[in-house]
């Protein structure tokens, strides 16, 4: 690709970006670099992970974008430690029950070591931290399963972003219904949210939230966690408010 039109293309996805009004509050771009063979790098940090998703989706309708090096991250809305984000992970791992007979092992460099070690395991989790990256792998039994545990990842309040590498043992077909179970598993486990009046309909990878909640702090937290879910390009929120 000329250089010309690698700039030409640049500067129309910054022009993008910037009329998206969904992005207009706190992203920050930081660079944008366009290679000739169509791969983008695209740094930046966003307000929350579906600022993230947007713009990461707003990049990749670009017809001269071949692919997308991610270093996109979400500003966390407590400053932590890999430590202390690796402390919440090793908790929520070795205790929530949906992961029971997963065994989980914490990775640091070359060291494995195990956090929950079951003897006939039923799948396997490695979960490591760098710089406030979570970074999973593994194999487990089900598509549902590896969401879950990418949304427990998301909600340590610390991570910037979430690598969701791990592999499907079951080989699932993936579909709007395996989508919407995932976004089902992840309200019901929620506990800010009351989910029981709260209906979710996927048409693709789009999610539809309708129905009702008590407040607008427990709607902003359905549509966030429907946005956790891998797989999930772009949530529409119309649930409305109990009066």
């Amino acid at each position: 690709m000329p250089i010309e039109a690698l700039e030409n293309t640049v500067d129309a996805l910054r022009a993008r970006l910037a009329q998206e009004k969904r992005l207009a509050h706190d992203f920050r771009l930081d660079r944008l670099h366009l290679e000739p063979d169509g791969i983008l790098t695209f740094e930046a940090e966003a307000a929350s992970f579906a600022q993230k998703k947007i713009a990461l989706g707003i990049a990749a309708a670009m017809p001269a974008i071949e692919g997308i090096v991610d270093r996109l991250h979400v500003r966390p809305a407590v400053r932590m430690g890999d430590a202390e984000i690796r402390a919440h992970l090793r908790r929520i791992y070795s205790t929530d029950p949906t992961l029971a007979g997963v065994a989980v092992f914490e990775r640091r460099g070359e060291t494995l070591a195990p956090v929950a070690d079951i003897a006939q395991p039923l799948g396997k989790l490695d979960y490591e931290v760098v710089d406030g990256i979570v970074t999973l792998n593994g194999s487990v039994n089900g598509l549902t399963v590896k969401r879950y545990i990418g949304v427990l990842a998301w909600w340590v309040p610390g991570a910037r972003d979430v690598i969701n590498g791990i592999e499907d043992a079951a080989a699932e077909a993936d579909s709007p219904d395996r989508i919407a179970e995932a976004v089902r598993l992840a309200l019901e486990k929620d506990p800010y949210v009351n989910d029981a009046q709260v209906k979710i309909g996927v048409r693709h990878s789009v999610v539809r939230l309708t129905g009702l909640l008590p407040s607008e702090p427990q709607r902003d937290m359905a549509e966030t966690d429907a946005w956790y879910v891998f797989g999930v390009d772009d949530v529409i929120n119309e649930i409305e408010l109990l009066a």
